[in-house]
């Protein structure tokens, strides 16, 4: 049986994926669930619907994309981290915390799950991250990690 996947599943497929499904499997479970629509013409025609419209909003949307790119290119994010009588932080920086300070210090909303960081954040000094903003375009954010009571003093 064929069926339209309306939510991620794991070891099956992604949102709008249309997958191959053992009827028992899709009948007694994924349809239940509200995790699939059976894969008929009606079915397959909104989901084309769907996934055309979607293409010409992230084609308009690439632009926007593009000029946050350029602009994360060329501003370096500052975050504040407490420290112990090392150079160590307590804790360590998260994606989290860089997508906050990017909102406050360069104007730019980017959720938190689309950026990856390259390496864990326990020290001071320089970093590097990626944000996944696009199919078509991933910017690099450079960030630095400082001393929040040295900046203070």
């Amino acid at each position: 049986m064929e069926v339209i996947l309306l939510k991620d599943v794991d070891k099956l497929g992604y949102t709008d994926d249309v997958v191959k499904v053992k009827n028992g499997y899709g009948r007694n479970y994924l349809i239940p669930q509200g995790l699939a629509v059976i894969a008929n013409t009606t079915n397959k025609k909104v989901l084309d619907a769907k996934l055309e419209k979607d293409r010409t909003r992230r084609e308009q949307m690439l632009d926007e994309f593009k000029v946050m790119e350029n602009k994360l290119k060329d501003t370096v994010i500052k975050i504040a981290a407490k420290t112990g009588t090392t150079e160590k932080i307590f804790g360590s920086v998260t994606n989290v915390q860089l997508a906050a300070a990017i909102k406050d210090q360069a104007d730019l909303e980017i959720d938190r799950r689309d950026i990856t960081l390259n390496e864990d954040v326990k020290t001071l000094g320089s970093y590097t991250a990626v944000a996944n903003l696009h199919p078509e375009v991933q910017a690099q954010i450079n960030f630095e990690v400082y001393d929040d009571d040295k900046a203070a003093g």
